[in-house]
C-alpha cells in the first residue's frame, strides 16, 4: 500500500492501548486509524461504516471476543484481513484465531516498528506469526488445517508450483513471489489456486501449515531481501517477529 494511507480500525477494550496505537498506526508512518471499537460487538457495522483496510484486534474483550469477532467477520463477503494483538500467548486461543480466518497475530510487547511491519504484510495479502510461539500454535491449528480428511502430496504439485509453496511457507506474498521466479502476479495467483485445489487447502495459514509439515520451510526460515520488498532497507532486523503469507 504505497498510494494512499493504509486505514486501520483498532478492535480492543482498553483505552490506554488504542491510544498506543494510535500514536503507532498515525499518518507520518503511513496509516491512518479509520474506527475504534472496546468489544468485538458491533464490527460488522463498524467495518461497513469505515471501510478499513485492516482489523488489528484483542484477544480477550467482554460482549463478543477477538475469536468470535474474527470468524463473523471473516464470513462476510469482501471482508478486510484481521490481525490478532493480544498479551496472551495461549496456544489454544492464538490456534482458534487462525481457524477462525485470522491472517496472523503478534504478542503486545513488539517492538512499535513490528507492528507496522505486521500491518503492511497482512494488507499486502500476506500474515503475521511470532516465531516464539509458531511451532506450537500450529500444532494447535493443523488437525484443522485442511478441508478434508484425505493426505495430499507434494507429489501432486508441479515444480514451479513447489516453489511456490516454497516460498509462501518461507513468509512470501504474492508480489514476493513473482519478483523472486520472474513471473507476473496474476501467474503467481493462477498457481496459489491450483495449489489449494490440489492439496485440499482452505486458504494460505493452511499452506503454511501443510509446508511446514513436510519440511520446506521450518520456524526462522529465510525471508525475500529489502529489495523484493520495495523497500530496500526498510525491513531492519526482524527480533521478536516473523511474517509468514
Amino acid at each position: 500500500m504505497t498510494d494512499h494511507l493504509v486505514r486501520v480500525l483498532v478492535v480492543d477494550d482498553q483505552e490506554l492501548v488504542r491510544a498506543g496505537l494510535r500514536g503507532i498506526l498515525r499518518e507520518r508512518y503511513g496509516f491512518t486509524v479509520v474506527g475504534e471499537l472496546g468489544t468485538g460487538a458491533g464490527l460488522l457495522d463498524a467495518v461497513i461504516r469505515t471501510r478499513p483496510d485492516i482489523v488489528v484486534m484483542d484477544v480477550r474483550m467482554p460482549e463478543v471476543d477477538g475469536v468470535a469477532a474474527t470468524q463473523a467477520l471473516t464470513a462476510a463477503a469482501e471482508a478486510p484481513p484481521v490481525l490478532i494483538l493480544t498479551t496472551f500467548d495461549d496456544d489454544a486461543v492464538l490456534a482458534g484465531s487462525l481457524r477462525a480466518g485470522a491472517a496472523g497475530f503478534l504478542l503486545k510487547d513488539a517492538p512499535a516498528e513490528d507492528l507496522q511491519r505486521a500491518v503492511r504484510a497482512v494488507v499486502a495479502g500476506g500474515s503475521w506469526l511470532d516465531p516464539a510461539v509458531t511451532g506450537r500454535v500450529l500444532s494447535g491449528y493443523r488437525e484443522r488445517a485442511l478441508t478434508t480428511g484425505s493426505s495430499p502430496r507434494v507429489e501432486l504439485l508441479t515444480p514451479r508450483e513447489k516453489d511456490v509453496l516454497d516460498l509462501i511457507g518461507a513468509g512470501f506474498t504474492n508480489a514476493e513471489i513473482a519478483a523472486e521466479l520472474f513471473l507476473g502476479e496474476g501467474t503467481v495467483k493462477t498457481h496459489v489456486g491450483h495449489i489449494f485445489a490440489k492439496l485440499h487447502l482452505r486458504d494460505r495459514s493452511a499452506a503454511v501449515v501443510f509446508a511446514f509439515d513436510h519440511g520446506l520451510v521450518r520456524p526462522g526460515e529465510r525471508r525475500p531481501s529489502a529489495a523484493a520488498d520495495g523497500r530496500a532497507g526498510a525491513r531492519g532486523p526482524q527480533r521478536h517477529l516473523q511474517e509468514i503469507p
